[in-house]
């Protein structure tokens, strides 16, 4: 119906979004938003009853959240590479003001420092970090590399270095780690010699070993992954129950009883609700739509000749396929339990607005561009994923 509504002559701001933007990534992402709306809608109630609210307070709040979302989403795809790193770099300058704020006048939860009121709301200033510092590290870099003289890698690192530091002082180990992955993604796509990127990759090693021994609440963690007899692992014994008794079909919509008994069921273990009521066919169904969005950016990601693009992208889809993988692989007992929200579907003011701001920026920096008659032969993505090409000037 949309084809109708453009021809590929329209020359209007919508017409041509509507025939550059990436349209099955876009339905995609619009499909975990509905999911989400299920998902939540069915998970909630037993959390809003335990701390005596109304039974759909989050599920109100979430369809609340949802709107600006959508909004972000497709008001940021709209936009040109310039105007993306301009909203990145004001929005990153808010998120390290607010990362300070959080460590001067945020409360303490669990012995970490990582939220903020304002206007009755509670704003985690790390999450809005994460992809606002994806793109403006991919654009100090591509500078760097495209300009002699520029020291893009060094600001870039410094950036990096301040940000994490302030992750860490909150501690936010897990926050930390997708920064750092974020940052490692886009060196390695900007081709930095193999020496520095094996240094970096020592030195996060070290660094959460250190972590480990300087940080009681993430040793804790930890050691409850390698031995779970060593401590509570209560919500993890949980979703993996909430797996067991759904099996492959599930046990049916709202039907769950493991879920009334997982204190975060309707956002860090969101997943395990799904796979419960609707069967390990549907927790398939929605790792399948999270590896068809990355490898649609992907794709694009190597028809682009821009830098900028290339770099911003493959931070972001690393941010975001991370964060994926971390949520399911916590639920499945896989990887250390992390308070890390799944895309566009667990409940989160914070994480899904910040989401809608990466997504909404991966899809503005993927619209196909005019082929210019030197990226005919081929692209900057392509020469990394193939240096043949690269080496015979294709």
């Amino acid at each position: 119906m949309a084809n109708g509504m453009f021809s590929r002559t329209d020359r209007s701001v919508l017409g041509r979004w509507w025939w550059t933007v990436d349209r099955p990534m876009l339905a995609a992402l619009l499909a975990l938003m509905i999911l989400g709306v299920m998902l939540v809608t069915t998970a909630s109630p037993p959390v809003a009853q335990r701390i005596n609210v109304n039974e759909f307070h989050f599920v109100i709040r979430h369809v609340i959240f949802l709107m600006p979302a959508l909004l972000i989403l497709l008001g940021l795809s709209l936009c040109s590479p310039k105007a993306i790193w301009r909203i990145a770099t004001i929005v990153l300058g808010f998120s390290i003001l607010g990362l300070i704020l959080v460590l001067l006048f945020g409360p303490e939860v669990k012995g970490a420092q990582r939220w903020i009121s304002l206007f009755g709301f509670s704003i985690q200033p790390s999450e809005f970090m994460k992809p606002s510092f994806a793109v403006l590290s991919a654009w100090f870099l591509s500078r760097g590399r495209e300009q002699p003289g520029f020291p893009g890698q060094w600001v870039a690192t410094g950036l990096f270095l301040i940000v994490v530091t302030l992750l860490v002082l909150q501690p936010d180990i897990g926050m930390t780690v997708v920064t750092a992955a974020i940052f490692g993604a886009q060196i390695c796509l900007a081709g930095f010699p193999l020496w520095i990127i094996c240094a970096l990759a020592v030195s996060g090693i070290a660094a959460l070993f250190g972590a480990y021994f300087l940080l009681p609440h993430f040793q804790s963690r930890m050691d409850r992954f390698l031995d779970p007899a060593s401590g509570d692992n209560y919500q993890v014994s949980k979703a993996l129950e909430a797996f067991r008794e759904g099996g492959l079909f599930g046990v049916g919509p709202g039907q769950g009883e493991v879920k009334l008994s997982i204190p975060d069921a309707h956002a860090d273990f969101i997943y395990a609700v799904a796979a419960e009521e609707m069967g390990m066919w549907f927790a398939l169904v929605i790792l399948g739509i999270y590896v068809f969005i990355m490898m649609r950016g992907l794709r694009r990601l190597a028809e682009s000749d821009n830098l900028f693009a290339i770099l911003a992208t493959g931070g972001l889809l690393t941010m975001f396929g991370l964060q994926s993988v971390v949520h399911m692989g916590s639920s499945v007992n896989v990887l250390p339990a992390k308070g890390m929200t799944l895309p566009f579907i667990s409940y989160g003011g914070s994480s899904l607005w910040a989401i809608a701001l990466a997504m909404g920026m991966v899809l503005a920096l993927t619209r196909r561009q005019p082929r210019t008659s030197v990226a005919k032969g081929g692209s900057i993505a392509r020469g990394f994923f193939a240096r043949s090409d690269a080496q015979q000037g294709v």
